[in-house]
């Protein structure tokens, strides 16, 4: 443990550029950094060493357009969905690029064949058609009026779509980057000489930063430059011939456009995927884990390390997936969204470091004139929550990104960061990269399992959608709770549930791949939880768990639950079970968000139903009232619902509470009371970390392992060390 105001160094990265030299020696002082990296659109200063290790970003499918431009039949591509068009009479004529930014498409009449025409309102193929290479249109023919119709078309990709992104936000105005694919063995060969010749020129390069590797995640843009469709788990940009046919060779399976626009979803990360594509994926990881690998074997051999940025070209690297150990990375690098996102960057296998970016990154859109107080905010916050995770699985280092001279600009922003640093490297050295101790086991369900792992419900690198943040925040409060977490497919449960799990949980709206839609239709599913939960095991359900309307239930579990969901079918059944008890999980809190929540969510005989709310507009003892949160026993276990829990200290707490009590754990062991503050216990070396979350003075009680009880004061943001 270092002495209080003692100066740290390490672990800690910087960007920098040829025209902030003076500013970057000054500031990586400041914050004890001990590496420099360049950033998207600049370049690193000559004898860039004398700042420590130096990491440099590489391309591999896009940055030099000469090739590019010599081999445009070896483009990526995308099969894209144009907008639904009526028929009003027998012929329709579609303008298949309206709605997309032409600069970053173009159609690609060469595979015309592997396009497709389809009538959406019946949902069936349609041959009749014909195009124009000039006009750009399609002309369906012997279509049926009032009908209407999409064209599923290839394109090639003209403009790598993160650039044009750096183009909107950074003002950007350098030659716009074509894109090239490897799976076309010309450019694969190329790709392999390109690595070795840049390893010889950048001699001072220590890391070899992968921004990422050979796939985008899907981002289109529309034709005003705006975000038409970004799915950051996404394959469509995966859609190349020649893939595809390797792939027909293998597995026998023939793709077809309709495989990737998937009725315009572009299989998001929101909808079951289908066993076929969940084997072109795996189809794809192979692909990507062997060109990585031999790309990353050329680093080695040059005496470079070789990192992964998690963003941009990443699909096909799957980190939980079983083929990424085969690209032999050093390191794993990505954006610092909150605790989920550190989880998620933290324990990822096969890796020998792991290092996050913190947000805001030093972007115009937050270091512009006046917004100094609006940047230190964000910072605040960003690591509280961060800070939460990384006491739980640490990454190895951190760091920021963008351009350093803007945030250089803002001193308060700049002494905030070298407090964070300091903090951060003590929290590392005092955890000593053991594990902390774990009150339970808890398993989440859902159709991605293991190879999504703390990846649900994300999105776009953790934005905001007003339908999942209500679940998201199971995730953001156990990325900083006393639980083990094992992600599981469906599947992984069918045969019986793990006896090292506690707890399930099943979250979702209805119908999305995380509730799980119509697998709950699988009887050997419903049985095996079913037999869980009886003989003792917890369940947690969360907005609409086990939803799929069939055999006269909405929630498949709904006898597990205690609660079903109205959908009209039932209105005539009369329900009764409308009274709120007092229970333990709710005793002290006068009020609860449910975020999103969900309605018409009535609850069965025997439930306990801790929250519900009724309608002004109408009173009766029946058929009224909205249950909110309710538990149930199940033979010898529990279960709990609730319809909704976004992230917040009283809705952390509220879900620890509950997971413990689904799994009939003590509650006061290594715990400390006050919602505001969390307890963490390690150990192998003995130490209690007592964590004030908020920027306020707090007062705890702290139970230690052996439930003995004290008083502990924090101060704002203050973390008490507490050897035993």
């Amino acid at each position: 443990m270092r002495r209080h105001g003692m100066k740290t160094k390490g672990r800690f990265t910087i960007p920098t550029d040829e025209s902030f030299v003076d500013g970057t020696k000054i500031i990586a002082k400041k914050w004890g950094a001990d590496a420099v990296r360049d950033c998207d659109g600049t370049r690193l200063p000559e004898n860039p060493r004398q700042f420590g290790k130096v990491y440099n970003t590489y391309f591999v499918v896009r940055g030099d357009n000469e090739w590019a431009r010599q081999h445009p039949e070896e483009a990526q591509r995308i099969f894209l969905l144009s907008n639904r068009n009526l028929a009003t009479g027998k012929t329709l004529e579609i303008e298949i690029m309206k709605g997309f930014l032409k600069d970053e498409f173009d159609p690609d009449y060469s595979y015309i064949d592997l396009w497709e025409v389809y009538d959406r309102t019946t949902g069936i193929k349609h041959e009749k058609w014909g195009y124009n290479t000039i006009s750009g249109l399609v002309t369906v023919e012997n279509a049926i009026p009032f009908h209407e119709y999409t064209v599923t078309f290839l394109a090639r990709v003209t403009w790598h779509p993160v650039q044009i992104y750096n183009y909107l936000t950074n003002e950007w105005t350098c030659e716009k980057q074509l894109t090239y694919d490897p799976a076309f063995p010309e450019t694969r060969e190329y790709v392999k000489r390109h690595m070795e010749q840049w390893c010889e020129e950048n001699p001072d390069t220590s890391v070899v930063r992968f921004t990422t590797f050979l796939y985008q995640f899907t981002l289109i843009f529309n034709d005003l430059g705006k975000e038409r469709q970004v799915e950051w788990f996404g394959y469509a940009q995966t859609a190349n011939p020649v893939l595809m046919e390797e792939f027909e060779k293998e597995s026998g399976i023939k793709l077809v456009a309709e495989d990737f626009v998937d009725s315009g979803y572009y299989n998001n990360c929101f909808r079951n995927p289908t066993k076929k594509f969940l084997k072109y994926m795996d189809f794809v990881e192979r692909f990507v884990s062997k060109i990585i690998g031999e790309l990353v074997e050329i680093c080695h051999k040059h005496g470079k390390e070789a990192m992964m940025f998690l963003g941009d070209d990443w699909i096909g690297s799957e980190p939980y997936g079983e083929h990424f150990k085969n690209m032999n990375l050093d390191a794993v690098v990505g954006s610092v969204g909150g605790g989920v996102t550190v989880r998620m960057l933290s324990e990822i296998p096969h890796v020998k470091y792991h290092e996050g970016r913190f947000l805001p990154y030093f972007f115009p859109d937050t270091f512009f004139d006046g917004n100094e107080d609006g940047a230190v905010a964000e910072l605040n916050k960003n690591w509280l929550t961060a800070r939460r995770a990384i006491m739980r699985k640490p990454i190895d280092r951190m760091g920021f990104g963008g351009y350093l001279s803007l945030a250089a600009k803002f001193p308060k922003f700049v002494d905030r960061v070298a407090e964070i640093a300091d903090e951060f490297r003590t929290i590392y050295d005092a955890i000593d990269n053991k594990k902390p101790y774990c009150r339970l086991k808890v398993g989440l369900l859902n159709a991605w399992g293991k190879k999504r792992s703390w990846m649900s419900h994300m999105v776009a690198h953790e934005l905001w959608y007003q339908q999942i943040y209500s679940y998201q925040g199971i995730l953001e409060a156990i990325s900083g709770l006393p639980v083990d977490i094992e992600f599981l497919t469906f599947d992984d449960v069918k045969n019986g549930v793990n006896q090292h799990i506690d707890v399930l949980i099943n979250a979702g709206d209805a119908y999305t791949a995380f509730s799980g839609g119509k697998e709950w239709l699988d009887e050997k599913l419903q049985t095996a939880i079913r037999k869980f939960v009886y003989n003792g095991g917890g369940f947690i359900g969360i907005g609409e768990p086990t939803a799929c309307e069939a055999n006269g239930r909405y929630f498949q579990l709904a006898d597990v639950l205690g609660v079903d969901e109205e959908v009209g079918y039932t209105l005539s059944n009369d329900k009764y079970n409308i009274q709120k008890v007092e229970h333990e999980l709710t005793d002290g809190v006068k009020s609860f968000d449910y975020g999103e929540d969900k309605k018409n969510i009535y609850a069965l005989g025997g439930t306990k139903v801790l929250d519900i709310a009724f309608s002004d507009r109408f009173k009766r003892n029946v058929n009224v009232g909205e249950v909110k949160m309710a538990v149930n026993e199940y033979g010898k276990g529990r279960s709990f619902y609730i319809t909704g829990i976004p992230y917040s200290f009283e809705n952390s707490r509220l879900l620890y509470k509950a997971m413990c009590w689904a799994a009939n754990k003590d509650l006061n062991v290594c715990y400390s009371t006050n919602v505001n503050t969390e307890c963490n216990y390690y150990e192998a070396s003995g130490k209690y970390a007592i964590v004030n979350n908020s920027k306020e003075k707090q007062v705890t009680e702290f139970y230690d392992k052996s439930g003995n009880k004290s008083i502990i004061e924090l101060k704002p943001m203050e973390i008490k060390w507490i050897v035993e």
